[in-house]
């Protein structure tokens, strides 16, 4: 390779080093992630019933997977998720282990959201001005309410990555990240 290729290649290599370097902020909709699981072996609609989303539920996300997928994009700084953890004590091994900030959430109603959609857009973007030094933040979820805090994040010159079920993933939401994956996909890797 001559000097000028070599001084081009390393003008491509090290902001891409850079930012696998930089610390990663990861933000989990657990339930909703957890739901569509349910729904793929279940049946959709199943988990919406209070017999199938009132109750001990059995683990079904893999959640390492998923952490040491997202630990290749850089340092994980953050790591928050979000759920009415009430009925999800199957998975404390497997979160504590992985050192998740757990949110617990409390629907407001008998058949309220829980508001984790809602809860973890504020945090990433009090996140993201608090925290200049998070370049790459990960939304895992498929909602298409995420999609203004991606444009914020964007505009603040921070990189968007999403992962999502494949079933239950909006278009639009997986389209306006930097990066998207499906859930599916990663763990099978």
């Amino acid at each position: 390779m001559d000097r000028q290729n070599q001084a081009a290649a390393a003008s491509v290599a090290a902001p891409v080093a850079a930012l696998l370097a930089a610390p990663v902020a990861v933000y989990w909709d657990f339930e909703n992630l957890h739901a569509r699981l349910v729904e793929d072996r279940q049946g959709d609609g199943v988990y919406n019933t209070p017999d199938g989303r009132f109750k001990a539920q059995e683990p079904l996300v893999q959640v390492q997977k998923l952490v040491d997928f997202v630990a290749t994009l850089g340092p994980i700084a953050i790591h928050r998720a979000y759920c009415n953890w009430q009925y999800f004590g199957r998975y404390r091994e497997a979160l504590l282990g992985a050192a998740i900030d757990l949110v617990q959430l409390f629907p407001p109603g008998a058949s309220a959201k829980n508001g984790a959609d809602i809860r973890l857009c504020l945090d990433a973007q009090e996140d993201s001005a608090r925290f200049a030094n998070i370049a790459q933040f990960v939304i895992i979820g498929g909602d298409s309410d995420f999609m203004p805090l991606a444009h914020k994040l964007q505009a603040a010159g921070r990189r968007v990555i999403g992962i999502g079920a494949r079933k239950s993933t909006n278009r639009y939401w997986a389209g306006c990240c930097d990066a998207f994956y499906y859930y599916e996909d990663v763990v099978a890797a």
